[in-house]
Parts: structure tokens; C-alpha cells; sequence
């Protein structure tokens, strides 16, 4: 039992081990209904949604708080699909919305520049030039993206537990060593790593709650009971406590046992 985030580059061969890997353990493999569901709940078409990796700043600039809501909410449907265990998520972000969680094991594929352009222009039916060309744009672009929206690189290899690179190392062989690691006792769900799952859903969800009426808002929650730090004026502070606690009451999230407001005395306009 457990979980693994695999982050790969396009024509990397991750897609196939992510797959393969989750039909040799019997897990779930997600990417694209996590997509989905943002696109869904931003009313943007999937695709533009993809393709806003080449122009991240942008998308996101006819929302109000775009680049925070849109992580919000990608951190929530992340964990509430990772929160049912058994699962193999390939994609952008994985291993950053799983930080602080133990025992999820976190991969990255790498493969050969040359064997990806050849692929490309298999897929694509297009010269090695302009393939070449488009592969290190989108590797470019995928990493702007990466440090545009969480602040890392995902080439760092300190992001993950593990890196393999796909070229005497095959996707078989890729898949064999991950199947190996994946059943070690490090690697395994507890009893701890899933009520810390739990506990992220729980904080996520009560951020989304709070986002449009309070962005600034930080929070926090363990063990069911929801930590939040907002700054207030010593005029608004309890209206603004009383509010947060009834928005929350309100929305009935599954999971919060208690909710506590620590409120950052400021001055006037500041």
C-alpha cells in the first residue's frame, strides 16, 4: 500500500513506466483527470489549460488571485485523489504538493535528448530540426512553469527519492527497480502518512473555502483541528474571527474537528 508521484518530461517514457508500474502493483495511475478537474472548476478548456505551460503568467491574469487559486485547487483534487491510497500520479507537481508527507515515493524519468527527438518526429511526422526545437523549448518552458507557479525546479534532483534515466535502463527495467523500492517498508502507507494526507486535504479544502473572501489567509491542520494566521486591525479582529469560524460551520467540511484563529495585529493601512 502506497503512494508514488513520477515527474517526467514529454516523450520521456514516463507515462509507459507510470502505467506499467501500476498495473505490476495494482494501483490507480492518474495525470489527466486531475487536469480535468482544474479545467473543469476554472470554466478553461483543458487544452488551454495544457498549453498555458508555454505562457504560465498569462492564463491566469483574468482571475483575481489566478496563480493562487489555480494552486489551491490543483493541491486539493492532487490530495484527494493520493488520500485513497494505491495510487501512481505522473505529472507536473506531484512531488511538490506531497512535501512534508512521509512514506510517498517520489521519481523522476529522465531520457537521452536524441531518443525523445526521435520520437517526436515519429509522432509528429516533422524534421529533426524542428524537433529538436520543440523538445527544448518545452523543457524550457515546463521549467519556467515549474518556478513560476511552486517556486522549484524539477530538475533538482533533491526533489526526489530516486532518478532513473531511460537508455541502456529500459522501461522494463524501470519498472522492475520501482516495483522493488515501492514494497519497502519506507515506502509503505501508515497510519501517521495518512492522517498527515488527511490532514493537508483538510487544510486545502478550508483555504479553498476562505480563498474569495480572504486570500491572505495561512492554513494549517493537524489532526483535524484547522490552523489559521491572518493579519487583521485590533477593530476587525473578532468580526473577522467570528466570520472565518462561520464560513467554515457553514461549508461542513468532512474532517475538521475544530478551527482556531490567530489573527497578526496591523496598523491602519498598512
Amino acid at each position: 500500500m502506497g503512494v508514488i508521484t513520477i515527474s517526467r518530461g514529454s516523450y520521456s517514457k514516463g507515462k509507459e513506466i507510470a502505467e506499467k508500474l501500476a498495473q505490476h502493483l495494482g494501483y490507480e495511475c492518474i495525470s489527466r483527470e486531475i487536469l480535468l478537474e482544474t479545467s473543469d472548476h476554472f470554466n478553461i478548456h483543458e487544452l488551454k489549460l495544457t498549453r498555458a505551460i508555454h505562457d504560465a503568467p498569462s492564463i491566469f491574469e483574468r482571475f483575481k488571485h489566478g496563480k493562487e487559486k489555480y494552486i489551491i485547487f490543483l493541491r486539493e483534487a492532487f490530495l484527494e485523489h493520493i488520500r485513497k491510497d494505491n495510487v501512481i500520479y505522473h505529472g507536473l507537481a506531484g512531488h511538490f504538493f506531497c512535501q512534508g508527507i512521509p512514506n510517498i515515493l517520489k521519481v523522476r524519468i529522465n531520457a537521452n535528448l536524441e531518443d525523445r527527438i526521435k520520437e517526436e518526429i515519429r509522432r509528429e511526422h516533422i524534421s529533426e530540426k524542428e524537433a529538436r526545437h520543440i523538445l527544448k523549448k518545452d523543457d524550457e518552458e515546463r521549467r519556467k512553469w515549474s518556478m513560476y507557479l511552486y517556486g522549484i525546479d524539477t530538475k533538482d534532483p533533491a526533489l526526489y527519492d530516486i532518478v532513473l534515466h531511460i537508455d541502456n535502463l529500459g522501461v522494463d527495467d524501470a519498472v522492475e527497480i520501482l516495483a522493488d523500492i515501492a514494497k519497502r517498508p519506507c515506502f509503505q502507507t501508515t497510519r501517521e502518512s495518512q492522517m498527515t494526507i488527511d490532514d493537508y486535504h483538510v487544510a486545502a479544502k478550508a483555504q479553498e473555502t476562505l480563498f474569495d473572501r480572504f486570500p491572505s489567509a495561512q492554513v494549517k491542520c493537524k489532526n483535524g483541528v484547522v490552523f489559521i494566521t491572518i493579519e487583521t486591525t485590533l477593530s476587525q479582529e473578532q468580526e473577522l474571527i467570528n466570520k472565518i469560524i462561520d464560513i467554515l460551520k457553514e461549508k461542513n467540511i468532512d474532517g475538521i474537528k475544530d478551527v482556531r484563529v490567530h489573527t497578526v495585529l496591523c496598523e491602519v493601512g498598512d
